[in-house]
Parts: C-alpha cells; structure tokens; sequence
C-alpha cells in the first residue's frame, strides 16, 4: 500500500464554483516532496492540511475532520473506463492518490501511518458540489458520482509529518465497528435509514455527520 502522488492545488478562479471570491483550489496537481502536513485548524477557519495546498471556501472545505483527502488509483481507472477519457492522479481534487489501499472500504477512526511520521484518521466520505461538477465538466456528475457510492476519504491529522510520492501506508489501527466511509456516505445521502448505525464509530466520525445521525435517533415530539 502506497502514496503513488502527493497533491496540491493553486488559488484558482472559477465559474464552477460558489466560493466567495469565485476561487477554488480543486485542481490539484502532483507536487514533490517532502511536504508538510499539519491540523489546519477548526472547521471555518482552518485550510488544507497539505503546506502549499490551497482551500478556498472554509463554510464546506477544510479545517481539521477534512485536513487530507485520499482517493484510490483504482477507483480512478474504474471512473476512467467509464468516462472514456484519461483521469490523471489529483484528477478529483484528492491531496493523496493512493495504490493498494481500499479507502471507501476503510472504517471510520481507522489510523494510517504515512512514511515515518505522519499518522491520519479516517473520519467521512466526500459528498460532491457544483464546484467538483463543474471541474470534471461531466453531464449528471454529482448523480453518478453519488450512485457509485465510492467517495474516497476524508482524513484527520493525529500526528503531523512529511510525506512524498512513494511513501508506504500502514494501517496501524482498525476499529472493531463495521462503520466504513462507504456505508457513512451511503447514510447521509441515498439511504438515510442507515444514519443510527453511524453512531457505532463515536467520537471519530465527522461532526455533522455525528450530529445527523444523533437527530435520526432522537425522539419525535
């Protein structure tokens, strides 16, 4: 299991996107190492984890349950083979490309470590925007990329570190629930009768979808 590539992204501007200022940062490119990556901070005011990576709406991106996010070299080729068209790795705004490492499959507060220092957690699964819609330019995207119910990963930094291209990733720790990003993507869009099991993964699931899944358990009066 690896980090094929290590991507960042420059203040763009965009018509795609709603962020204020009408920039974005989803275009992410391969970058060399090493880079820094670090806790941004709360959500609304911290960015990207990745030193030099840009964030640009803080109401939706960033802060610390979304400091890094991973996508699947394989989940990439599958979409590849769909669209007819070549997807180059960051091709989804992802920060890691990855090879050999099942990230939608992955439990919510499952830990990585990345290289020698750097250790992650696993808390959500990326929902789609106009933004990301807009920069694959695909009729239906936010549909279709919901339908196949393989976002990639949103992680938290627990232990900050440099990483590069080529750097190993060991999973160092799996919790004993059965809460995968899948099944939390699944829950808080398609299938909301799924959003009690959520609570299974407690504290390291995300915010809101903690919070959502509390308010389907709660009772109606």
């Amino acid at each position: 299991m690896t980090v094929l590539t290590v991507n960042a992204g420059r203040p763009t501007a965009a018509s795609h996107t709603n962020a204020p200022g009408g920039m974005t940062g989803i275009d992410k490119h391969p970058v060399e190492g090493p880079i820094r990556v670090c806790d941004p901070g709360p959500e609304g005011e911290g960015g990207s984890g990745l030193a030099g990576d840009a964030v640009c709406d803080l109401r939706h991106h960033g802060g610390s349950h979304q400091a890094v996010y991973a996508f699947a070299r394989e989940e990439l080729d599958a979409w590849e083979r769909e669209l007819g068209r070549p997807l180059a790795n960051g091709a989804f705004g992802e920060n890691l490309t990855t090879s050999g490492v099942t990230v939608s499959g992955a439990l919510i507060g499952e830990r990585w470590r990345i290289g020698g220092e750097l250790l992650l957690e696993v808390t959500s699964g990326r929902i789609p925007c106009r933004t990301f819609a807009g920069h694959l330019g695909e009729a239906g995207w936010i549909r279709r990329f919901t339908q196949a119910a393989a976002p990639g990963a949103y992680l938290r930094v627990i232990t900050p570190g440099s990483i590069r291209a080529g750097d190993p990733v060991e999973i160092v720790h799996r919790p004993e629930h059965e809460v995968t990003v899948e099944l939390q993507f699944r829950a808080v869009t398609t299938q909301r009768e799924l959003l009690p099991l959520l609570l299974a993964a407690g504290d390291a699931l995300h915010p809101e979808a903690s919070r959502r899944a509390r308010a389907a358990v709660a009772p109606q009066g």
